[in-house]
């Protein structure tokens, strides 16, 4: 069986103090194997996009563990969590998140750059990166001079690049129309598969969730059968 790359344990998260106290996560458990291309969907404000930031150190817990690759993310400092981010870690956001001063290629490159690739290898790679998601005659082209699915697939590209350990990814194709939401949906899952690459996909869409290999459901801030 696969190792175990997402763990939680009795993982909570919450919000204020005293009688404000609200919580959004409570009491996660959940086991994500390498390889494995797994949805997390429910109802909005049941705490998914707070399931996705705690869980890949972007925001803290209140209690409980998070081990990401055999490693307690949160026992790490703020600047180990950083650069774990930097280097094992890869994100997709709906808003594809694409700087618009830079061409496709050059915000392909930015994490590498920040794991401290040198720049005469980081573009050659994030140029074969776009390559091998269908964008090879687009690496100069800007935010701007690209269609929805297009940018979405440098988000894509950009999240890759490093063959992160995990890609998080919160509502992908929330953007998209169908046939873009089609089009990164069966990417996605190409990826998946070719890189064995393990996916935490976060989506409202039962058509991305009928494409991963499970589907975890939360409500109230719990996973549910």
């Amino acid at each position: 069986m696969p190792e175990s790359v997402v763990v939680g344990e009795e993982v909570w998260k919450v919000y204020g103090q005293g009688e404000t106290q609200v919580p959004a996560l409570r009491g996660i458990n959940v086991d994500i194997r390498r390889g494995e291309m797994v949805a997390v969907m429910g109802p909005s404000g049941c705490g998914k996009t707070t399931f996705l930031n705690c869980f890949s150190g972007l925001d803290d817990i209140t209690r409980g563990k998070v081990t990401l690759e055999g490693t307690d993310i949160h026992a790490m400092s703020d600047r180990l969590k950083t650069e774990y981010r930097a280097r094992r870690a890869g994100f997709v956001f709906q808003s594809y998140n694409l700087l618009t001063i830079l061409t496709a290629a050059e915000n392909v490159e930015m994490p590498l750059l920040a794991s401290g690739v040198r720049a005469r290898e980081a573009r050659p790679r994030s140029v074969e990166m776009l390559r091998e998601l269908g964008l090879g005659d687009r690496v100069n082209h800007r935010p701007s001079e690209l269609s929805g699915g297009q940018q979405q697939r440098v988000a894509l590209a950009r999240a890759l690049v490093c063959r992160p350990a995990i890609v998080w990814a919160d509502e992908p194709t929330g953007n998209l129309d169908e046939e873009g939401s089609r089009q990164v949906t069966s990417l996605l899952r190409q990826l998946n598969r070719d890189f064995q690459q393990t996916m935490v996909v976060v989506t409202h869409d039962p058509d991305v969730a009928a494409a991963c290999d499970r589907t975890l459901r939360m409500r109230d801030g719990r996973f549910v059968t």
